[in-house]
């Protein structure tokens, strides 16, 4: 009862730490998933994202990167804010997920403190907090937790939220309660994302990372061909989230303030954008996701949409 007891409070304390969905599966090893990863790293569908092959094995079992691992406790944040590329004043278009403060920072700074807060009675008690950077298959294990499954256009949907969740975990070595694994797929026919995407970047549940544009604009360093088409997109893609059925029937709008939209994204013309230079950059996504891109890769996103 002690553990059932903890694993419910648990759950309680992380929704009190603003998170929507909570779910804990048994650390165990994954060799579906690992085989899905090696397959798809094989093809190359991970283009030039080398750190993904480099720690494939930790990724592939999570007792390589967390040996003393027993439980692993997902969590989902919902951050869509209700409005859309259409609320932009500009022609350029820019992924919601990085319109505010930077996830990884506001859910690494809550999961910590549940970690905190679970070591104040078991301070022996070992835990890693993981959050997108980490060599962890978030939407295997939140998947296993029961919060969702994973669509054709592969992000992690949920019934209630839709996929508009940023995910975390946090690994721990004690045995807890554990939920039933989500196993059902209810996309069923639906085949809108793929149909969606510009670039035919999507099959049925997986990616060529090559042709996203989320990759082409965020995480490719090189310079585009004069054909590359980013559809209007400066900082990564969301239209094979806004086109699905569940986000559109089943999302609901984040109470996290850090999530709304930076005024400038929201409000500036193309003349703004065009004229930004690197020290504008800096202030303007100061604690924010959009630094991954770099000033120079924003600065090439945006003149490749203008020729």
């Amino acid at each position: 009862m002690m553990k059932i007891s903890l694993s419910e409070s648990i759950k309680s304390k992380a929704k009190g730490l603003g998170f929507q969905k909570v779910g804990i599966a048994k650390a165990k090893p994954t060799p579906d998933a690992k085989r899905n990863l090696d397959q798809w790293i094989n093809v190359g569908n991970h283009a030039t994202m080398e750190w993904i092959a480099k720690r494939k094995d930790e990724r592939g079992d999570i007792h390589t990167y967390f040996p003393e691992a027993k439980s692993v406790i997902s969590v989902g944040m919902n951050y869509f804010v209700g409005k859309d590329q259409s609320d932009i004043t500009t022609d350029f278009k820019f992924s919601n997920y990085a319109w505010g403060d930077d996830y990884h920072d506001l859910l690494k700074k809550k999961l910590f403190h549940l970690l905190a807060w679970l070591k104040e009675e078991n301070p022996e008690m070992k835990g890693i907090v993981c959050v997108d950077t980490s060599p962890v298959m978030d939407k295997v294990w939140a998947q296993k937790a029961g919060l969702g499954w994973q669509g054709k256009h592969t992000n992690l949907i949920s019934k209630d939220y839709g996929s508009w969740l940023f995910l975390g975990e946090l690994l721990l070595d004690i045995e807890l309660e554990y939920d039933n694994g989500f196993n059902e797929d209810l996309c069923g026919s639906c085949t809108a994302c793929i149909e969606a995407c510009p670039t035919h970047a999507l099959g049925e549940y997986t990616m060529d990372s090559s042709k996203c544009i989320s990759y082409q604009s965020i995480e490719y360093r090189g310079d585009f061909s004069e054909s590359e088409n980013l559809n209007g997109w400066i900082y990564g893609c969301d239209i094979c989230q806004e086109v699905c059925p569940w986000n559109q029937k089943f999302s609901h709008v984040s109470t996290e303030s850090s999530f709304e939209p930076r005024k400038e994204i929201v409000e500036w013309s193309n003349e703004d954008w065009t004229k930004m230079d690197e020290d504008g950059f800096r202030k303007l996504f100061k604690g924010s996701a959009a630094k991954r891109t770099k000033f120079s890769g924003l600065n090439r996103n945006i003149n490749q949409n203008i020729k």
